[in-house]
């Protein structure tokens, strides 16, 4: 496993796409603009760890465990980006928390895995 290109590739995507999530719903007013934001995280936590199977980064037996140990990093992330949104620095910060879970929850995975 690559852990520090998986951890990188996560936390980017996933926080790009949160905010590409939140301007299409904002559109929608402020519960739109949370609703796309979580909406595109998942999407783009997804779209990370696929690439970073596809990339040989992530070994095939640990993707399921990195996505739902990111799906558990993003959601402890939510609610400290959304208490600090008048800082630019807290909200992309928070977002390393998705590329931390990724990265337990593949462990995690690694370790069922064994006999």
């Amino acid at each position: 496993m690559r852990a520090f290109p998986t951890l990188l590739l996560t936390w980017l995507v996933t926080g790009f796409t949160a905010a590409v999530g939140s301007i299409l719903g904002n559109a929608a007013g402020g519960r739109g603009l949370q609703a796309g934001a979580i909406a595109g995280g998942v999407l783009g936590l997804l779209g990370a760890v696929v690439a970073a199977k596809r990339l040989v980064w992530l070994p095939s037996g640990e993707a399921r465990g990195a996505f739902f140990g990111g799906l558990v990093g993003f959601a402890i992330a939510i609610p400290i980006t959304l208490t600090h949104m008048q800082t630019p620095v807290i909200p992309v910060l928070s977002c390393a928390l998705v590329g931390i879970g990724t990265l337990l929850g593949a462990g995690i995975a690694r370790g069922w895995a064994r006999p």
